[in-house]
């Protein structure tokens, strides 16, 4: 008997996962395909407090986030660090004097400690006006974070099962039956099915949350999210800088460009657009690649046209519903949900921000508590993510000292390892002391080391777990390397 079954692992359900395997609960976790494998993966890839929600007068959501930002940064300065956005002052849009008055509450609100405050600028003062249109002679300059996305819920998962849960991907749930004190859920994976046990399920499946709840209350239709597709175009980087923009748009809109992949590429997004159609494939429409070039040409003194576009994702953001009449304006905060109607708790998630998903996380524990008497103290707040017990979160002093134990290692794969990896860099390189010992190379300094590494920690099964959820390589990687990884697989899994 479990005490908790989670159903899903996108950030949401592995942090809660996560949370409560470390407080002494019994955790099982399935997700019926890849870690990540959807939302999760499909994000504008910042830790933010989300500066438009002020315009919104959300101020809780604001303040909540901007908290949060700081505690993820400490615990995982490997895959989370500061990068700084250029605001374009557009006389045409909002007023400089409400810009300035939104990017001073964004600097106060969270109580900001360790990223620097905002301050304008003039393009005759600086060089970060330079890529835009000569039009665009004032900017606010203001910090936030990124994060990889995927590798921030893989490394809840890896926590969560180091902390004795049981995490199996491509695992699906496909029934539900509730009894007075438990649930009795059949799991279908590789192996066929399978029954388990818990007083209790977290409903973390995303998009999939009211089939999910449509298991659980058979008969009972359930109408709870707004479907909203998001969507981000990625073009080879044409200028020199590791900041960030934020556009605002004619149609009220943002637009971030971002520095993608060690700076080779720029990442435009995101698109807000109602969705109805397949939550399992999601792909961007030539409207939505037209709206982001577009978008960005109205900045970019280089135009920026659908054949610049090298690669492109799309997600589902599952919102709750809360019947506004803009797909933009739908709250991005989350919701809980807690059942207990005739026999054991069923707790559902609806919506919410990557951003805030560790404080989620804690709330939904909360709402569980009486179910678990001796569930013991919230503690994830002062803890490091695994790889991300890196002193003082220097990251750049981590690298220092890092290259100094491994001389012999190209400094440009040593530094993207140590993002990726942190402190557990020296785990997956074993005793290897030359590149020949990393085994073999399959392209973009890939090696044979990594893939091992990802499959044995990591749950990663497939070329694409490794090219674009572990890491984002496929862009660095020619489609016959991206085959020969394949085969690779391939080869090891048959033999």
């Amino acid at each position: 008997m479990h005490d908790l079954l989670v159903i899903g692992g996108g950030i949401n359900g592995v942090g809660i996962a996560r949370d409560a395997a470390g407080r002494g609960l019994k955790v099982v976790l399935c997700e019926k395909d890849d870690l990540a494998a959807h939302t999760s993966s499909a994000s504008t890839k910042l830790i933010h407090g989300g500066l438009r929600y002020l315009e919104q007068y959300d101020f809780a959501l604001v303040r909540k986030a901007l908290i949060e930002r700081e505690i993820l940064l400490r615990a995982a300065p490997h895959i989370i660090w500061p990068m700084r956005f250029v605001l374009p002052y557009d006389k045409d849009l909002r007023p400089a004097w409400l810009i300035r008055l939104g990017l001073f509450l964004y600097d106060h609100l969270g109580g900001r400690k360790m990223l620097p405050p905002t301050r304008t600028l003039r393009r005759k003062k600086t060089d970060r006006l330079d890529p835009l249109r000569e039009e665009f002679r004032l900017a606010f300059e203001y910090s936030d974070c990124w994060v990889e996305d995927s590798r921030l819920v893989v490394l809840n998962a890896v926590d969560a099962r180091s902390r004795g849960a049981d995490v199996l991907t491509r695992t699906a749930c496909v029934g539900l039956a509730r009894r007075a004190d438990h649930w009795e859920a059949t799991l279908r994976g590789p192996d066929g099915d399978r029954t388990v046990m818990a007083r209790a399920v977290v409903n973390a499946a995303g998009g999939w949350v009211d089939e999910i709840l449509g298991l659980a209350e058979p008969g009972t239709a359930q109408q709870n999210l707004r479907l909203v597709k998001g969507s981000h175009i990625i073009v080879p980087r044409w200028h020199e800088g590791d900041y960030a923009y934020f556009f605002q748009n004619g149609d009220g809109r943002i637009m971030f460009a971002i520095p993608y992949e060690r700076g080779e590429f720029t990442l435009i997004g995101t698109t807000d657009v109602p969705y109805e159609a397949s939550k399992d494939k999601v792909v961007i429409s030539q409207e939505e690649i037209d709206y982001l070039c577009a978008g960005a040409s109205e900045y970019y003194k280089r135009a920026i046209t659908p054949a610049d576009v090298v690669g492109t994702y799309s997600g589902v953001r599952p919102l709750y519903d809360d019947h506004a009449a803009n797909a933009s304006k739908v709250t991005r905060d989350y919701v809980l949900n807690c059942d207990r109607t005739g026999g054991a708790p069923v707790l559902s998630v609806f919506g919410g921000k990557i951003t805030t998903y560790r404080e989620l996380a804690e709330h939904a524990l909360k709402e569980l508590a009486p179910d678990f008497p001796g569930m013991t103290k919230p503690w994830t707040k002062t803890a490091s993510l695994p790889g991300g017990d890196i002193p003082c979160a220097d990251f750049e002093d981590f690298l220092h000292g890092l290259s100094l134990r491994q001389p012999w290692m190209e400094q440009r794969l040593l530094r993207r390892l140590a993002r990726a990896y942190g402190t557990r860099v020296d785990e997956l390189l074993g005793t290897a002391k030359s590149m020949a010992e990393l085994g073999r190379d399959f392209g973009g300094g890939l090696h044979e080391a990594e893939v091992t590494y990802l499959m044995r920690h990591e749950f990663a099964q497939t070329a694409e777990d490794i090219l674009w959820r572990r890491s984002k390589l496929r862009l660095h990687l020619s489609e016959a390397e991206q085959a020969g990884l394949e085969t690779w697989l391939e080869d090891r899994v048959s033999a």
